[in-house]
């Protein structure tokens, strides 16, 4: 099997993504459920494949030890320290998470700035990248799929249900009514969000929104919340890290005979 520049692994809390890339682009994709990550399976996933270099994000640590376990060669682990090609400005630096550190890069190069990244998973994330490519903070909520399990969790009567659009803002049964909820009043919390920090940081700015993660097509369905939907923003991220890390070596100049 030919060998890829990069094996790239973003660990979040409910799903680990692998991915193998070159330098200019993804290719396959894996994934798999945070807690069932081990090595045995880690391994299963990669089976023949080989790649020169490996880089990863990660928001639960209590993982990282498989990844050290089976990966070849020094790991390039984000960070606030790794050399990321774009400033942070931010009283606390260690305290971002490695996956919103990758949408930065990603977002900066691949898509342009001022930007607003809008990470849908586990949690909701706005990272908040200025006219000269530095990170200057962002906005955490609970994610959709959360809020859902929670209602479901904390009544005797709701149902845990599967997210889809809505047929109308007004449900005709439990289950509508709840997708209704969920779904338009989900809307509602990103454009308001986006409004504040787009009145407080960018005023006269044209500021490209990019939203990546599960739930980015369910919202933006139909609503101009969005200038792009990018589902494989924290794994374009990486690899870009990965050839800011691992440079390539120069070539060696043809000997003219």
């Amino acid at each position: 099997m030919p060998q890829s520049e990069f094996v790239l692994v973003d660990i979040s809390n409910s799903f680990t993504k692998v991915a193998f890339s070159s330098r200019n682009r993804l290719g396959r994709i894996l994934r798999l459920p945070t807690a069932d990550l081990t090595p045995a399976s880690l391994r299963k996933i990669l089976g023949a494949s080989r790649a020169r270099h490996a880089v990863a994000a990660s928001v639960v640590p209590d993982k990282n030890a498989v990844l050290e376990a089976v990966l070849p060669g020094p790991i390039c682990w984000v960070g606030h320290q790794t050399p990321l090609g774009i400033g942070i400005r931010y009283p606390q630096p260690q305290t971002i998470g490695a996956d919103r550190l990758a949408n930065a890069v990603a977002a900066k190069i691949l898509h342009g700035t001022p930007a607003i990244v809008v990470d849908f998973g586990t949690a909701v994330t706005f990272d908040v990248i200025a006219r000269d490519g530095d990170y200057i903070g962002g906005v955490i909520a609970p994610g959709l799929g959360v809020m859902s399990e929670y209602l479901h969790r904390r009544t005797a009567l709701l149902p845990l249900m599967e997210l889809t659009h809505p047929p109308g803002a007004v449900g005709k049964s439990t289950h509508q009514a709840m997708l209704s909820g969920a779904v338009f009043g989900y809307r509602g919390l990103v454009k308001e969000i986006l409004l504040q920090i787009r009145r407080e940081q960018f005023p006269r700015a044209k500021v490209r929104v990019v939203a990546t993660g599960g739930d980015a097509k369910l919202i933006g369905a139909g609503v101009p919340i969005f200038d792009a939907i990018a589902p494989q923003l924290t794994l374009e991220g990486l690899r870009l890290i990965g050839n800011r890390n691992f440079p390539e070596p120069p070539r060696k100049p043809r000997i003219q005979r």
